[in-house]
């Protein structure tokens, strides 16, 4: 689908892709964000010291982008099971209620696995910020605002399909990884900030 596509399903007014597809994307966006400001720094020779981590920086953040892509498309299909578990008919009773919970932790898990990217690309776009290219700190900047929003963004989704499951020890641990993960994410983001504002003073373009 193109860029011009997905954003005209996703005004539609159908249910999904939603929020959840939304944040995936945007991290994929983050990602691949990391992954140029790699391109843009390796080969010149003044960057030499920064190649090594510049080639993984580009290698984990291809690796990352690519898999975010493809969450996008599993939290569409994820809420859309939830949809067709509630189309089942009220009188099928259990089969209906085991296939109404099944979905939902799915609809819980994908954008938890969203939320677990965006704890994994902190660390590369602090890469980026610290020894990339310094003509594409703005680059990287958006980058981190892209984790922050994405982040926020996967949490909001699991939070709100855990409150449709009765599964009290599956709530739990979610609800407090996706906590716990969250507060790293920000404590991440608030240091990227500040490298960010130093180089731009530093060694800006």
């Amino acid at each position: 689908m193109s860029v011009k596509d997905f954003v005209a399903t996703l005004s539609a007014g159908s249910p999904t892709p939603g929020g959840g597809s939304v944040s995936a994307l945007a991290l994929a966006l983050s990602a691949a964000l990391c992954a140029m400001v790699g391109r843009l720094t390796l080969g010149k020779e003044k960057y030499r010291e920064a190649w090594g981590a510049m080639e993984r920086l580009r290698d984990e953040a291809d690796f990352l982008s690519s898999r975010l892509l493809k969450l996008v498309e599993e939290d569409a299909a994820a809420y859309n099971t939830v949809l067709e578990a509630f189309r089942i008919p009220k009188d099928k009773g259990t089969l209906r209620k085991d296939a109404i919970q099944s979905a939902f932790k799915e609809a819980a898990f994908v954008p938890m696995e969203t939320l677990r990217a965006a704890a994994g690309l902190v660390d590369l776009v602090k890469t980026a910020l610290d020894q990339g290219n310094p003509n594409c700190l703005t680059d990287a900047g958006v980058s981190l605002q892209l984790v922050r929003a994405a982040a926020n963004g996967a949490a909001y989704n699991v939070r709100v399909n855990l409150l449709s499951i009765a599964d009290l020890d599956f709530k739990t641990k979610l609800a407090a990884e996706s906590s716990s993960l969250l507060d790293r994410i920000e404590g991440s983001l608030k240091e990227a900030e500040k490298l960010l504002k130093d180089r731009l003073q530093r060694d800006g373009p």
